[in-house]
């Protein structure tokens, strides 16, 4: 599928099958097949809230692939540079204790998407774009993902006159430990996001998950706002779950209270459906804070769903 005219938002990384534990009529050996990956997620939930989007990836020509693909497509996705390509896809496996917290174990090794390089970008299709997502994850899963994921920053930014809404790229660290043991661990990680940050019209890290990226302990949250904005280009969200967002820009420091969340069926996903309100709400002219707000609110909206993005008939 190729959407027409230019893209609200583009986003480069992997989208894996998913199997999520899925007690059925008391039985507790069963699973059920989706897909995700950070990205891919806030892309859905992007398309969902009325965006144009598209994805940058290698899809592996399995079994899986042509499933994921009309999947995909089904969201309204332009996947002109998502090809399928010989080769596997992640698989990830899901569970969830009583509280909604989830466990992975991945099987993603040597899959299509790490095998993507400086030979995906299309610099004119993605200057096209407003906003293009990247991701801390994209940069863990090989030293050609991180070199494109870099590539992709230099090319998008800083944009001449840029404003909150005027678009660029924008970057979630979302730093992931296990990601990077093989890779050389927390210096490698600290390095990848160092090459990206500066040239990110937001950065949209984690408190405290991301912290370690800045190489130095915080005291706070403050201090690590503070920390993320000297690493960037001073456009900072930084999500703290049930505790909001603080702001930071030209607008000053603004905290934004989380939204009351009464039940937790399954908390995966819900920081790359914020990414997706929040420039979604950027987009169309909302001030960072009415963006911020309206994100938390869709956020707290999926964690009463099982798996990645909820299914159509649920969002």
């Amino acid at each position: 599928m190729t959407a027409q005219g230019p893209l609200d938002l583009i986003g480069i990384g992997e989208c894996m099958v998913e199997f999520r534990a899925e007690p059925v009529a008391g039985r507790t050996d069963l699973m059920r097949m989706a897909w995700g990956g950070d990205v891919m997620n806030s892309l859905v939930h992007a398309s969902r809230l009325g965006l144009k989007v598209g994805f940058c990836s290698r899809v592996g020509a399995d079994a899986f692939g042509p499933w994921l693909r009309d999947g995909w497509a089904a969201e309204g996705i332009d996947l002109s540079h998502a090809p399928l390509v010989p080769g596997e896809n992640g698989i990830y496996f899901i569970t969830n204790d009583a509280s909604g917290e989830r466990s992975f174990s991945y099987r993603r090794a040597g899959s299509a998407a790490s095998q993507m390089d400086r030979t995906d970008l299309d610099e004119a299709w993605l200057r096209a774009g407003r906003f293009v997502l990247l991701s801390g994850i994209t940069q863990a899963i090989s030293p050609s993902a991180a070199a494109l994921t870099e590539a992709a920053a230099q090319a998008m930014g800083p944009a001449e006159g840029a404003a909150e809404s005027g678009g660029g790229a924008v970057f979630d660290p979302n730093h992931r430990p296990a990601l990077w043991e093989s890779r050389g661990g927390q210096a490698a990680a600290r390095a990848a996001f160092a090459a990206v940050a500066p040239h990110a019209a937001w950065l949209m890290p984690s408190y405290p998950d991301d912290t370690v990226l800045l190489g130095a302990p915080v005291a706070s949250a403050q201090d690590a706002l503070a920390g993320f904005v000297s690493a960037g280009r001073g456009q900072v969200a930084m999500k703290m779950g049930g505790e909001g967002v603080l702001l930071a820009g030209p607008q000053g420091v603004t905290h934004v209270r989380g939204q009351k969340v009464t039940s937790i069926v399954d908390t995966t996903g819900a920081g790359d459906a914020w990414n997706a309100a929040f420039l979604a709400g950027l987009l169309r002219g909302k001030a960072p804070v009415e963006a911020a707000a309206a994100a938390n609110a869709h956020a707290a909206g999926v964690l009463a769903y099982p798996g990645a993005v909820p299914a159509r008939e649920e969002s």
